[in-house]
């Protein structure tokens, strides 16, 4: 039987909505994704922006590798089954003194996602802490149906609308998710959160791996996903079976940037 969660920490995930520190990845582990991510970066220009960051399963082996790594989908499977598929992964970057922030916002706003189990692991390849931006987290806030938001498509927000959500909450109840490089955090998909700009002199590099049960239905066409542990028993996905395979990365990237920027577009699109 493989190691999961224990009954107390599943518990926990089910009263607040998150769950953290989770050991995942080893020391050469998280080298070789942060170098994967920097090589990346390097061929966007250095500082790519999060929404140039999505997807990123689909065309490196590194991503690929880490969406499926065992004690992250160890993890998964203890609070959503197991039967998991893999919807989107993408790099929530802050440079050093980076003013991007993302607003208080709840994940399935816009995703275009019906039904099912939803939860998002958040993967830190740097220290994640209060000065660099790290996530916050609203307790308890999974329990409340899919609120209004207001889209601010504010200069310096990540999200790809600028979201924010239109509840009223105790500043002093929200819970800073700190994690070390290789640890990772669970939240669900109608949990409350964000994150502050970086302050320090330091960045601030995490990929947010985004899973589900099959029998989430995808509301817009054409999207794909990959079966990363147990059974498809309901068809709802095309399906990539195979890793990415690319002759170089200049490819790969632009492969992916065109991949990105029709993700995005279906996100943002009303």
């Amino acid at each position: 039987m493989r190691p999961r969660l224990d009954a107390d920490r599943i518990a926990e995930y089910s009263e607040t909505g998150y769950l953290f520190p989770i050991d995942a990845l080893g020391r050469t582990e998280v080298r070789r994704c942060m170098a994967g991510y920097e090589g990346i970066a390097g061929a966007l220009g250095g500082s790519p922006k999060a929404v140039q960051m999505s997807q990123i399963h689909r065309y490196y082996r590194w991503a690929w590798d880490l969406c499926r790594h065992p004690k992250v989908l160890d993890a998964v499977e203890s609070v959503i089954g197991p039967d998991v598929m893999l919807w989107s992964a993408q790099v929530f970057p802050k440079r050093a003194r980076d003013p991007g922030f993302v607003t208080m916002h709840q994940d399935g706003t816009y995703w275009g996602l019906d039904g099912g189990e939803v939860v998002t692991a958040w993967v830190a390849l740097t220290e994640s802490t209060v000065r660099n931006g790290c996530m916050r987290l609203l307790p308890g806030s999974h329990r409340l149906s899919i609120l209004p938001h207001r889209d601010t498509y504010e200069e310096g927000n990540l999200l790809t609308r600028g979201q924010v959500v239109q509840a009223a909450y105790e500043e002093a109840d929200v819970v800073d998710v700190e994690l070390r490089p290789g640890q990772m955090s669970l939240h669900h998909v109608k949990a409350i959160h964000g994150s502050h700009a970086n302050s320090s002199d330091r960045p601030r590099v995490g990929v947010a791996i985004r899973y589900m049960t099959p029998d989430v239905r995808p509301e817009r066409p054409g999207q794909v996903s990959v079966l990363v542990r147990g059974r498809d028993r309901f068809g709802n996905w095309t399906l990539q079976t195979d890793p990415p395979r690319f002759p170089s990365l200049e490819s790969a990237v632009r492969a992916h940037q065109a991949e990105a920027e029709r993700f995005v577009a279906d996100l943002t699109r009303d």
